[in-house]
């Protein structure tokens, strides 16, 4: 009788390792999915950007701040109206520049602007090209560049005879275009609002 409980129970725990068994060789791992850090954005809103030597005037955030440089673009600053836009909570700037013109200046600056964009097509998936003209009669063009490149947006803005203005924004941390793209999208609104108030001020 107790030979026949132990054979019993024996076959019972083999029976149990060998259900184990196959449910441990069926179960497959799943990649956990992938996980970028949290951003806390800042609230919005805006300030007046205004400088006596300079020829124009914006609204930019009020989170970000304007930072004096003595290079832009890999080139030594001509004068005060170059300075990097600054978002320090975003780890992000907008590098800009402006040029007082004239007629025969102006096809070199332009030509200058697709330089500055063009160099990034090697990495690019695409480029978008956006005409800008806003209600203060400043135009100019937007570029958008999608893929693993260092500036996703850059655009110029100019009246063509007198002003010139650039601008390129740049991540200072490794290009990622799917973690960055939720922090882009929420500079860019910024950027579109600096262009929409953008006004020549002579």
């Amino acid at each position: 009788m107790f030979m026949q409980i132990s054979k019993y129970i024996l076959a019972l725990v083999l029976l149990s390792m060998l259900i184990v068994s196959c449910e441990e060789k069926e179960s497959v791992a799943v990649p956990k999915p992938r996980m970028y850090p949290r951003v806390d954005f800042p609230e919005r809103g805006y300030q007046t950007y205004y400088n006596s030597e300079c020829n124009y005037t914006f609204e930019y955030p009020k989170y970000a701040t304007i930072k004096q440089d003595k290079y832009q673009f890999g080139d030594q600053a001509a004068n005060a109206c170059w300075f990097n836009l600054e978002f320090p909570d975003l780890n992000a700037s907008l590098h800009c520049d402006y040029t007082s013109i004239d007629k025969d200046s102006f096809g070199s600056l332009l030509q200058d602007a697709f330089k500055i964009v063009g160099k990034h097509n090697i990495k690019a998936n695409f480029r978008e090209e956006s005409i800008i003209q806003n209600e203060q009669n400043v135009s100019g063009l937007l570029f958008n560049i999608k893929g693993p490149v260092a500036t996703p947006q850059q655009f110029y803005l100019s009246d063509t005879t007198n002003h010139f203005f650039r601008a390129s924004l740049y991540f200072n941390s490794r290009v990622n275009p799917d973690s960055m793209q939720i922090i882009h999208d929420f500079i860019k609104t910024d950027i579109d609002h600096m262009i929409k108030t953008f006004d020549w001020s002579n």
